[in-house]
């Protein structure tokens, strides 16, 4: 049976690409030993961030109708906010991309949070190879724009879109620092609104103060809704993609990602429910302390 899956999926089936992503998502047995044999490619990864409200799932609409428009391949990845009770995504993002749902070149998933609070789905990472192995021309991750995920996507793409609105001029010097380094573009959605060129003019200062000898953060305008903005935007994706590799870099983002999975396998045998369960017993005694309970999980 894996044998077939894996054939199927490098024979470009989607159906058994979809399978496989459920696969890994809920660990199912035997996923780890199909994803140590898959051959993944150098697919270019982009990741689309910034705060709820700034267009991204309209922006990613627009750049996917305009890659499919070059027959290019393209897979989206919507990482979206999930109940902390059930754990199920909204599919918000799937529902606003339905026009391209029956174009065979794309793919669409929406995946959960599960309650993780970097914002990033916890399966994020393997999901990510298993469509390099299916060999998409480009693989667009969409964050929830929250937390810490604004930072985390620099660890997964390879090209961060940081989406922002002119409503945001008036926090540009409160904004995290961190958020801003992991920018490679800088886009002004919704650019027709009020107080846009003012704050295109403060992205453009910050962008060359933060430069470095190989690259200028771009700062390019779009109202995605209308689709303008959008070619630039692609042509700025595909510059980007020409800078030299900082090994660096590469080899620091590796390890995190490395260090993201250890720590997964370390705790595969604790389960959610199960920490549920025991804590009604545990919590029902007097004097409960959450960190001597958590001292029996300490690794020796």
């Amino acid at each position: 049976m894996q044998k077939n899956l894996i054939e199927k999926i490098q024979e470009g089936d989607m159906r058994a690409l979809a399978r496989f992503i459920s696969m890994v998502e809920n660990e199912a047995p035997g996923y780890e030993k199909i994803l140590s044999t898959l051959i993944f490619a150098n697919t270019p990864v982009i990741g689309i961030t910034g705060p709820p409200g700034a267009g991204k799932s309209t922006l990613i609409n627009g750049l996917a109708s305009n890659l499919l428009k070059q027959n290019k391949k393209v897979a989206i990845i919507a990482v979206d906010p999930s109940s902390p009770f059930n754990h199920g995504a909204l599919m918000g993002d799937r529902l606003r991309m339905s026009e391209h749902f029956l174009n065979p070149k794309l793919f669409i998933r929406s995946m959960a949070t599960r309650g993780n609070l970097g914002g990033l789905a916890p399966k994020i990472f393997e999901v990510c190879d298993v469509l390099r192995a299916f060999h998409f021309d480009y693989i667009i991750i969409e964050t929830v724009g929250v937390g810490q995920s604004e930072v985390e996507i620099a660890g997964l793409a390879d090209t961060t879109v940081l989406v922002l609105v002119p409503e945001a001029g008036d926090d540009i010097q409160t904004m995290k620092s961190g958020v801003l380094e992991i920018a490679d573009i800088f886009v002004l959605n919704k650019a027709d609104r009020e107080g846009a060129d003012i704050f295109y003019k403060n992205l453009a200062a910050l962008a060359h103060i933060n430069a470095s000898e190989q690259w200028e953060i771009p700062v390019i305008k779009t109202i995605a809704s209308q689709q303008q903005g959008i070619d630039l935007l692609v042509q700025a994706i595909h510059n980007h993609a020409f800078i030299p590799v900082n090994s660096f870099k590469k080899i620091h983002l590796l390890a995190q990602k490395a260090l993201v999975m250890i720590k997964a396998l370390r705790t595969n045998d604790i389960d959610f429910n199960m920490l549920e369960n025991d804590l009604k017993s545990e919590t029902t005694g007097l004097n409960f302390n959450l960190y001597r309970y958590i001292e029996k999980y300490r690794l020796k």
